[in-house]
């Protein structure tokens, strides 16, 4: 009985430090991906290093991150030329609904196709949305789970501070 005991804590204790091994945290290097653009071309975070970066995690079926995204565009419209990245990862396996919900949100950020979740399951995406801010030297700084209102004011300055970093 304790040697099964002894087998369970050990297996439970390896499985909590491989899942702790992954969890996306702030000043881990962000795991760099490539993923298609709904534009057609690929395009890959480790190229983005020098910017400031915000990775936002979404779906079509998401209610909080169809309200997030016109805060968003706002967002990209004002630090796009100060070398602010914005990333939307869409992780619906229906391409085609993920362009038609972009389109018709006026999404202007470039909008990254997650659908074998691969990068999703790389960041920990145990929430929707999910954004991960991501400062010059390629370090997760902020990690956010979900959206209420008033969010996107603890982005800006957040991406601010970083932008002057």
């Amino acid at each position: 009985m304790l040697r099964a005991t002894r087998h369970v804590l050990v297996a439970t204790a390896a499985v909590a430090m491989s899942v702790c091994a992954f969890a996306i945290a702030p000043a881990t290097v962000a795991p760099d991906f490539t993923l298609r653009t709904t534009d057609g071309p690929n395009l890959r975070l480790q190229e983005q290093r020098g910017r400031v970066v915000m990775v936002n995690f979404w779906a079509t079926w998401c209610g909080p991150c169809r309200k997030e995204m016109p805060q968003l565009n706002r967002l990209y419209d004002k630090y796009k030329s100060s070398g602010f990245v914005l990333l939307g990862v869409n992780v619906d396996e229906d391409t085609r609904n993920a362009v038609a919900v972009a389109a018709k949100l006026g999404v202007k950020f470039p909008v990254l196709l997650d659908t074998d979740k691969k990068t999703s399951q790389a960041y920990d995406l145990n929430a929707m949305p999910s954004t991960v801010l991501i400062d010059r030297d390629g370090r997760v700084r902020h990690v956010h789970r979900g959206y209420v209102d008033g969010t996107e004011d603890t982005y800006e300055a957040q991406i601010r501070a970083l932008l002057k970093e």
